[in-house]
């Protein structure tokens, strides 16, 4: 990418795409282009058309979706589908239409078959079901990767696609209702901190492995791909390595400095087994993560600690 390029961010306000935009400044890039989504539905068809006849980006992170945990998932189906197809769609197309020269699209590792053989490779999508509780946004990022390699097919786009593990970092979810494991865990363990609690509890046995990567790092491999890969076949990205829950629980509770004991509630479900990402392609590119387990969580701790209200 030229440094003087107009880079559209889709979803610059969010977890990834907030951390791609720090990562390309800290680069020495500045022509950015950026909507609120108050400023720009991307569901809407004539918004993105006009947004993108005036502006007419050179590049294009389509970080933007609706997103939320399993709750929301099962939910909330049908927005789940129709607004996710709706963002990528509009997006995707007008990329062309505008002649964009590089589009990436970032997906979710949920597009893989819920028994897919670990690690989980590119290869595998479509070899299986889908994991029944957010099948409908796993099938709109799966129709994203497909558009791009049909516009890629049909009208020699520069569209690829990235699809990371499990992220945590800076702008994550706390809410206990929808997050995810590991921002749940940190908020659990530091109010129980503050409180003096004598124990935590965690659902499931503990027993399911997971791979976590910072959204800091997935920010570099995301700007690493755009410069260096152009090809139709999605990229995995993360670490190559995972941890099970209840190794991750006692990483936290150490990095909180809880005292407490944990109590793991096996009526609660554990969820699939493993899931973790082959990351070889990647590998094989020249580009590894570098912030370790600990390091990010420790990182993440201190800034959940200024903005926590407990």
């Amino acid at each position: 990418m030229e440094k003087n390029a107009k880079i559209y961010i889709a979803g610059h306000r969010g977890m990834v795409g907030s951390a791609i935009l720090r990562n390309l400044q800290s680069k020495g890039y500045e022509n950015f282009v950026l909507r609120t989504s108050r400023e720009l539905d991307l569901r809407s068809q004539q918004e993105v058309a006009e947004f993108f006849a005036a502006e007419k980006p050179d590049y294009v992170f389509l970080a933007a979706a609706k997103v939320g945990g399993i709750h929301a998932n099962n939910t909330y189906r049908a927005e789940f589908l129709y607004d996710n197809l709706m963002i990528q769609n509009n997006i995707i197309h007008q990329s062309y239409v505008h002649k964009v020269k590089k589009l990436q699209f970032l997906g979710s590792s949920c597009i893989y078959p819920k028994m897919a053989p670990q690690p989980l490779k590119e290869e595998y999508l479509l070899t299986g079901p889908l994991e029944a509780t957010n099948e409908p946004y796993a099938i709109a990022k799966i129709a994203g990767i497909k558009m791009c390699e049909a516009y890629r097919a049909q009208y020699g786009c520069h569209f690829i696609s990235v699809m990371p593990t499990n992220l945590y970092g800076p702008h994550d979810n706390y809410d206990l209702n929808n997050s995810h494991v590991l921002p749940a865990l940190l908020r659990k363990f530091h109010e129980a901190k503050v409180k003096q609690d004598e124990s935590v509890e965690i659902w499931g046995t503990g027993s399911p492995k997971r791979e976590f990567l910072h959204v800091d790092d997935l920010a570099e491999a995301c700007v690493f791909l755009m410069e260096n890969y152009d090809e139709a076949e999605l990229v995995n990205v993360g670490t190559g390595e995972d941890i099970s829950i209840k190794d991750l629980a006692l990483l936290i509770k150490d990095i909180v400095g809880f005292e407490g004991a944990l109590r793991f509630d096996a009526s609660k479900p554990d969820g699939t087994p493993r899931k973790l990402m082959d990351v070889s392609k990647l590998h094989n590119y020249g580009w590894r993560h570098q912030i370790e387990l600990r390091e990010g969580i420790a990182s993440v701790y201190q800034l959940y600690v200024k903005e926590a209200v407990v």
